[in-house]
C-alpha cells in the first residue's frame, strides 16, 4: 500500500465512478482497476461494491476512506514542514473568529505574534460558534476561535479565561444603579435582549430561578446585542468581554451571578491533523500552548 494508491482510492470515493476517477487522474480505466485490485489483495479485503453504475463502498471500504485521507493529510503536511524548515515564517493563516473574540485577539500575545512574524498575513471568516466548527470540518479555516457551549469531540482545544455573562442596559432601565452585580431572579419579567446561540442555556437557567423574563429582541450577534441595549432599547445579554466590542456610553454593566451562564473562549482545530507552523506559532503566541509534540491528543482543560 502506497499514497499513490490511497491517492487513487480517495479519488474513486470522490468521483463515485472508476471511470470518472481515471478521467479526473488522467489516465485509463484498466490501470486504475488494477491498482485497486492490487490494494484490495494487500489489505485482503474488498473495498467495493461492483456492479452498480456508482461504486458503493465496503465496511473496508468504509475504514479505509477515513484512515486513507489522514495519512494522505500527515504525507502532505509532513512536505510541507520540512520545506518550512529554516525559512523565515511567511504565508496565509486562515482562521475563524466569533464577534465576541475581539479581546483575545487584541491580546498581548497577538501583539507580540504580529511584531515577529510581520510576513505573516490572515484570512478571517467571521460567523458563529457552529459556523465556525462546521468550517473547521470541511477544510476551509485552520483554527476557530469560538466560545462555549460547543461540542468538543472531533476537535483539539485549549481553553482560555472562564468569564460571566453581564446584563447591560440604559439608566432608565436600571432598577439597582448602586450595585455591580445581579442575581438571575432579578431579571424576572424583564425586557431582555439575547444572541440566539444563548438562547437555550439562558431558558434553562431562567426556569431552574423559576424566573420568566421578556425576551424582547434574539439576534446573531454580540455586537447587535450591544448596540440595542446601549440604544435603551432592552436589557442586553452577553459575555462580559463583549461589552467593549461595540458602542456602549450609555450602558450601565452588571455582572450576572450565576455559574451556569459562565463561558469560555477557545481555539480549536481538527484532531488528527497537523497544523502549519504558521498555525503552531500562532497558538503558541495566543495561547501559550506548545502544540508542536502531539497533534492527536486532545489539549489539556477539555
Amino acid at each position: 500500500m502506497d499514497l499513490k494508491q490511497l491517492h487513487y482510492f480517495m479519488t474513486i470515493v470522490e468521483e463515485q465512478q472508476i471511470t470518472a476517477a481515471a478521467r479526473k487522474l488522467n489516465m485509463t480505466q484498466p490501470p486504475l482497476s488494477h491498482q485497486m485490485k492490487l490494494l484490495e489483495k494487500e489489505l485482503g479485503s474488498q473495498l467495493f461494491k461492483r456492479g452498480s453504475q456508482c461504486i458503493e463502498l465496503t465496511e473496508a471500504g468504509r475504514l479505509l476512506v477515513r484512515r486513507a485521507q489522514q495519512l494522505l493529510d500527515m504525507a502532505e503536511n509532513t512536505i510541507r514542514e520540512i520545506d518550512e524548515l529554516g525559512q523565515s515564517l511567511q504565508g496565509t493563516l486562515s482562521i475563524g473568529t466569533i464577534s465576541s473574540s475581539g479581546s483575545i485577539l487584541l491580546s498581548p500575545g497577538m501583539q507580540k505574534f504580529h511584531r515577529e512574524y510581520s510576513g505573516v498575513h490572515f484570512e478571517i471568516h467571521d460567523a458563529n460558534t457552529y459556523q465556525l466548527i462546521e468550517e473547521l470540518e470541511k477544510g476551509i479555516i485552520e483554527i476557530g476561535i469560538v466560545r462555549t457551549p460547543f461540542n468538543t469531540s472531533s476537535f483539539n482545544c485549549q481553553f482560555l479565561n472562564t468569564e460571566p455573562m453581564a446584563a447591560v442596559m440604559t439608566a432608565d432601565l436600571d432598577w439597582c444603579p448602586q450595585r455591580e452585580r445581579i442575581t438571575v431572579a432579578e431579571l424576572n419579567k424583564r425586557p431582555l435582549i439575547i444572541y440566539r446561540r444563548f438562547q437555550q442555556l439562558l431558558q434553562d437557567v431562567f426556569a431552574q430561578k423559576q424566573a420568566a423574563p421578556e425576551i424582547y429582541c434574539r439576534n446573531d450577534d454580540a455586537r447587535t446585542t450591544i448596540l440595542w441595549a446601549n440604544a435603551g432599547l432592552g436589557i442586553g445579554i452577553a459575555p462580559l468581554s463583549a461589552v467593549e466590542l461595540a458602542a456602549h456610553d450609555q450602558l450601565h454593566i452588571k455582572i450576572i451571578d450565576e455559574p451556569a451562564l459562565e463561558t469560555q473562549i477557545a481555539a480549536v482545530w481538527r484532531q488528527h491533523t497537523s497544523l502549519s507552523r504558521i498555525g503552531r506559532e500562532f497558538l503558541t503566541a495566543l495561547c501559550g500552548l506548545n502544540v508542536a509534540s502531539d497533534m492527536d491528543t486532545n489539549q489539556e482543560g477539555k
